[in-house]
C-alpha cells in the first residue's frame, strides 16, 4: 500500500512494442505506474508540516544530515519538484509484474535491437531502486549511439528487490540475498533466457555474489562494484599502502557511518515507524548514507552543483518512489534478513561456496572503500575483469551511467 492508501495500479493496455514480451511467460504481466493526486498532494502536506529540529552544532555532518541541506529539499520537494515527469519515463519502458515464491516482483524489461544482445540482470541496492538504472538503459541497450560497439549490446533486466519500489512487501521472514538471488534465476527462466550474466551493487552486489555462489543454470558470469565479502569483515591483505588504506576507510565507516546499516540490520520495524510517516524523516535517513555521496547529493540541493546524474530531481524521485510505495521499513528489513542469514550461516559451520563462474569488478574511487586488487582477488579467485575507474561514487551507475556501462560492456565482451 502506499501513503493515503492509494495503490499504484497496472494498466493492462501496454504499447504494442511490449506485447510480444508479455507472452513469453503466462504469470508475467504488464505494469503501468498510476499514483492518486490525493496521494501526492498528502506528501506535500506532510512535508510543509514537518517540525525541524535546531541547526547543527558542526560544520560537516559529523552530526548527521545539515538542516540547510533539508530545508532546500523541503523547499523543491513542495515547489518545484514533478512527480509525474518520472511516473511518464517509467510509463514509457516496458514494466512488467510477476508473483515468485508468494511475492509480486516489479522489473523493467527492455530488449535491445541488436539481435546478438546478451541479457543482463542488474539489481539496486539500498537506499536505491530502478530509478538508480534509468541511466543506464540506453547506453547498454544501445551502445553504438553512446559511442560503443552494437557488438555489446544487453538485453536489460531490472527487477525491484522484495520490500522496495513496486515489487510486493513479503508477509513471511526469509526474504535474504539466497532467496532473492533464487527468484531472479526463475524470472531469468521465465522470460526465456537460458544463457545470462548478472550485476549489482550495494545489496544488489550481495543479490549478485550469492547467486555466482548458486551457479543457476544459464548464468555465465557475474559484475559487482562493491566487495561484499570486504565490507563483511574477515582477514584481509594489509601489506601495501592500498590495502592498509581500504582497512582505515573501512574503519572510519564503521565509527561513524555504520548507524544506518546497525539499524536497520537489528531493528527495521523500529525505525520503520518514522520512514512512513515523515517524508522528511525517510529523505534524511536515506540521504545519510555514506560521505561522499551525502555531500554530492547536499550540493546539488543546497548549491545547485550536481554531480553527474545525482540531480535534486533524480534524487527526489527515489525518494519519492520510496513514500508512494511505503516501503521504508520493508526495504530495511532487508538487512535484518541479511544478518539473520549469516548469522545461521555462521553457526552451522559451513562455508559458502566458491564462486566458480568469471568475475569482473570495478573499484569506484569514492565508493565507502576503494577495494585494492588482491582483496578482489582473494574472494573471487576467477576473476577475469578488475579496473580502477577515474571518477565515480557508491551509487555509480546513477553518479556516471556512461562510465558504469563502458565497465560493464568491457566486463562482459569475452563471454559474447
Amino acid at each position: 500500500m502506499s501513503q493515503s492508501g492509494m495503490t499504484p495500479e497496472p494498466s493492462m493496455t501496454p504499447p504494442p512494442s511490449v506485447m510480444q514480451d508479455t507472452m513469453i511467460h503466462p504469470d508475467v504481466h504488464p505494469f503501468q505506474v498510476n499514483i492518486a493526486d490525493e496521494a501526492l498532494a498528502d506528501l506535500r502536506r506532510r512535508v510543509a508540516a514537518t517540525h525541524l529540529p535546531h541547526k547543527e552544532l558542526v560544520t560537516d555532518r559529523s552530526q548527521g544530515v545539515q538542516l540547510a541541506t533539508i530545508q532546500e529539499l523541503a523547499r523543491y520537494w513542495t515547489t518545484d519538484y514533478d512527480w509525474r515527469r518520472v511516473e511518464a519515463t517509467l510509463n514509457a519502458l516496458p514494466q512488467f509484474m510477476t508473483n515468485i515464491d508468494g511475492v509480486d516482483i516489479h522489473f523493467v524489461h527492455v530488449r535491445s535491437k541488436e539481435p546478438n544482445a546478451l541479457p543482463l540482470i542488474i539489481t539496486h541496492g539500498w537506499p536505491g531502486s530502478v530509478i538508480e538504472m534509468l541511466g543506464v538503459i540506453d547506453p547498454l541497450t544501445d551502445p553504438a549511439a553512446h559511442g560503443g560497439s552494437a557488438a555489446d549490446a544487453f538485453d536489460l533486466v531490472i527487477p525491484s528487490i522484495p520490500g522496495y519500489g513496486f515489487s510486493g512487501q513479503p508477509e513471511e521472514i526469509g526474504w535474504n540475498p539466497s532467496r532473492t538471488a533464487s527468484a531472479w534465476a526463475e524470472l531469468m527462466k521465465r522470460l526465456g533466457y537460458t544463457r545470462y550474466v548478472a550485476q549489482g551493487g550495494d545489496v544488489g552486489a550481495s543479490i549478485t555474489d550469492t547467486m555466482g555462489r548458486q551457479a543457476p543454470e544459464g548464468l555465465v558470469s557475474i559484475h559487482t562494484n562493491l566487495l561484499i565479502t570486504g565490507l563483511g569483515g574477515g582477514e584481509h591483505p594489509s601489506n601495501t599502502e592500498e590495502e592498509r588504506a581500504a582497512i582505515a576507510a573501512l574503519a572510519t565507516f564503521r565509527a561513524s557511518g555504520f548507524g544506518y546499516f546497525l539499524e536497520q540490520a537489528t531493528r527495521p520495524q523500529t525505525i520503520g515507524y518514522a520512514l512512513l510517516d515523515s517524508p522528511i524523516a525517510l529523505a534524511a535517513w536515506m540521504l545519510d548514507h555514506d560521505t561522499d555521496s551525502y555531500y554530492k547529493i547536499s550540493h546539488a540541493f543546497v548549491d545547485g552543483h550536481p554531480s553527474g546524474g545525482l540531480t535534486r530531481d533524480h534524487v527526489l524521485d527515489n525518494i519519492t518512489l520510496y513514500w508512494l510505495t511505503g516501503t521504508g521499513a520493508s526495504a530495511a528489513r532487508s538487512y535484518w534478513e541479511s544478518g539473520r542469514a549469516q548469522a545461521l550461516e555462521a553457526a552451522s559451520g559451513k562455508a559458502p561456496p566458491q564462486v566458480t563462474l568469471p568475475v569482473g569488478f570495478t573499484t569506484f574511487p569514492d565508493e565507502i572503500f576503494r577495494a585494492p586488487r588482491s582483496w578482489v582477488e582473494q574472494s573471487y579467485p576467477t576473476l577475469t575483469y578488475f579496473h580502477e575507474a577515474d571518477r565515480g561514487g557508491h551509487f555509480a551507475a546513477w553518479e556516471q551511467p556512461q562510465l558504469f556501462s563502458e565497465e560493464l560492456r568491457a566486463t562482459f565482451r569475452s563471454l559474447r
